[in-house]
């Protein structure tokens, strides 16, 4: 997908629902959340996508700790890991999570999706190959409406129409 996809977990993330979580590019937590492989607890190898994911967020050696401990992982320690990027109080998650999607939605989406791509790609790119794609994806970019708003916005010293939203 090209666009920024948020998860926000108000609860627990369990199994294929951590997974999932795994899979977005941004997640956002309540103090509430909870996140469990759960896999080991029912002698069962993980999937969905889990250890893709989870080593290249947390490294291998937090990953394999987290499936082998088979217990729940706090919204702060799921901060501190890195597999979360905001914890948010339940009375105001919901406010919060809203405005990060509507942000995102309402930015340089088309920026936001090739970085994606540029990402992705990287783990399969030398160096001098991700600068290339790099060099590409900036040169297409500049053709587009969100890239000639930000810049115009730049020089005039003033904000861009998509930020603040």
């Amino acid at each position: 997908m090209d666009k920024p996809v948020v998860a926000a977990v108000n609860g627990v993330a369990a199994g294929a629902g951590f997974s999932l979580a795994l899979a977005c590019d941004m997640r956002i937590a309540s103090t509430d959340a909870r996140f469990l492989l759960a896999y080991a607890n029912i002698g069962c190898t993980a999937d969905g996508g889990s250890t893709y994911m989870l080593p290249r967020i947390v490294g291998q050696g937090r990953a394999m700790d987290i499936y082998l401990a088979r217990q729940p992982i706090g919204a702060q320690y799921a901060l501190d890991l890195g597999l979360v990027s905001q914890v948010f109080e339940p009375a105001h998650f919901e406010r919060h999570a809203m405005e990060t999607a509507d942000r995102l939605a309402h930015g340089p989406t088309r920026a936001y999706g090739r970085v994606k791509a540029l990402f992705d790609s990287s783990w399969d790119s030398d160096l001098a190959t991700q600068l290339d794609s790099e060099t590409d994806a900036i040169a297409n970019i500049g053709l587009t409406r969100d890239f000639q708003e930000g810049i115009r916005a730049f020089s005039q010293k003033r904000p861009a129409w998509f930020q603040g939203v």
